[in-house]
């Protein structure tokens, strides 16, 4: 079975393995523990935020471990509006980030803060200029997403942090770092971000674990109380094992961006020309999109049969993101692109990882063209 799903999960590096079950088995102290397996424990702890801090080019302590993306999204948007909103009650976002940002501000919304949600281009992208405009004397956040997890649009979030932080320095700038890392370049400190959130199973990693990246001098209001963990921003227990191997994969991960990226991007436009003259195809991915994301409706066909489909051809695919793939709503970012109700709810997401090769990227155009026929025809003969 050809697994084209890393965008959702990917398989650990055999690395990480290695080291989380060596840590598992000999470090199961509790780090907070004054004796001397607990003083081992946090050893590791601060040893994996170092060589984490490394990876993002950031400072040990500007890293905050975190249960992954989900966790460190919403510290990052509540945290800051509950800590800053003396200075205004507004944020900004746009329409097409994870649920797990914009859930968040919908929450907030309904504790009386008011969030702007700004519309994206045909190609999935925010005006820079939006952002900006947007900004008013009470603005305290902005959140916009580096790679969208469904159709491998990329965010202009150099361009929007450097203008915020020449324009509006006191507006936080949040991004949502889980797509992009390991794939695309960012420099944290020259782009003005002020949060950056992570998820380690997305770059080969374990599951359960994250990491925000928060700027020297930004606070964030505490989401849980308790033992006072992570410099008090996120209490509880450190899973040790899990954060040494999330280290490991991101030190691995950033290794390999240039290589990977380049590699995955011939792969992926290998992919867009195989497909390209399919007549029931609609593309929703940009071209110039992030290299592991390939994106595609086929209108009038359920996304769940083309799935299974694809499944019985050897390999597995999905239908928009993992969180949301169970439900039977049209993509939200697909009707914030402009498509049509039918085109955004017949999506289908290709993710690219690092064990694909060219002669995958064949098996699956010819399958996907298989399929499309038979179920062409199939919708035909009705």
């Amino acid at each position: 079975m050809k697994y084209f799903d890393h965008a959702a999960s990917t398989p650990p590096h055999p690395e990480v393995i290695r080291t989380v079950t060596e840590v598992m088995q000999s470090h199961y102290g509790n780090p907070s523990s004054l004796h001397a397996a607990g003083e081992a424990g946090m050893k590791l702890v601060q040893r994996a935020r170092e060589v984490s801090a490394a990876a993002l080019g950031v400072l040990p302590g500007e890293v905050v471990f975190t249960s992954g993306a989900t966790e460190s999204n919403n510290l990052a948007v509540k945290g800051a509006a509950f800590q800053y909103m003396k200075r205004g009650k507004h944020l900004i976002t746009t329409m097409v980030e994870h649920p797990s940002v914009y859930e968040a501000f919908r929450q907030l919304e309904q504790l009386g803060f008011e969030v702007t949600y700004l519309p994206v281009r045909s190609g999935g992208s925010v005006d820079p200029q939006d952002v900006i405009k947007a900004v008013r004397k009470d603005t305290i956040l902005a959140s916009i997403m580096h790679v969208n997890n469904e159709t491998g649009s990329i965010q202009p979030v150099e361009e929007i942090g450097r203008q915020l932080k020449q324009i509006h320095p006191r507006v936080l700038f949040h991004v949502d770092g889980v797509q992009g890392f390991g794939k695309l370049p960012l420099n944290l400190k020259d782009c003005g971000i002020d949060l950056y959130s992570l998820s380690a199973h997305k770059i080969r990693g374990p599951k359960g674990t994250g990491l925000l990246y928060v700027r020297s001098g930004v606070k964030l209001l505490p989401l849980l109380s308790g033992g006072g963990q992570e410099g008090g921003v996120r209490s509880g227990t450190e899973n040790v094992p899990a954060l040494v191997g999330m280290a490991k994969a991101l030190r691995l991960a950033k290794e390999q961006q240039e290589d990977l990226g380049g590699r995955l991007r011939l792969i992926r436009q290998r992919i867009l020309e195989g497909l390209a003259d399919l007549p029931d195809l609609v593309l929703n991915s940009p071209q110039d999109g992030a290299p592991h994301i390939v994106h595609f409706s086929f209108p009038g066909m359920k996304p769940e049969v083309v799935l299974h489909c694809l499944e019985e051809h050897g390999m597995e695919v999905s239908t928009k993101s993992a969180c949301s793939s169970k439900t039977t709503e049209p993509s939200r970012v697909l009707l914030a692109m402009g498509k049509a109700n039918e085109i955004a709810a017949s999506g289908i997401r290709i993710s690219l990882g690092n064990e694909h090769t060219t002669e995958d990227a064949d098996f699956l155009i010819q399958a996907v063209r298989s399929v499309v026929k038979r179920l062409v025809g199939l919708k035909g003969g009705l």
